[in-house]
């Protein structure tokens, strides 16, 4: 089993992005740094639109995470309510 992870830029808005990915994603763990937040979890990652529209309190579109990301490990899947990042054989 290999890790995944995203990093973001720590401001407010990612605050909130951060809050969603922990609520989806049980067993994540939370590496922060004084000018970036890295989430890493086993196996696969998934960020909700819906979970983070109620944690931001606005319509979210997943395309502005990429405003605040620095990086990020695994493939990709990106649907209009779903980002995930997973391992995949």
């Amino acid at each position: 089993m290999s890790n995944v992870f995203i990093a973001f830029q720590k401001n407010e808005e990612s605050r909130c992005i951060v809050e969603a990915i922990l609520a989806d994603n049980p067993g994540a763990s939370v590496n922060e740094q004084p000018a970036m937040v890295r989430i890493d979890m086993p196996d696969r990652m998934v960020i909700r639109r819906e979970t983070v529209e109620e944690q931001i309190g606005r319509p979210f579109d997943l395309q502005e995470l990429h405003v605040n990301l620095i990086t990020l490990t695994g493939h990709i899947d990106e649907t209009d309510d779903e980002f995930s990042l997973s391992w995949k054989n």
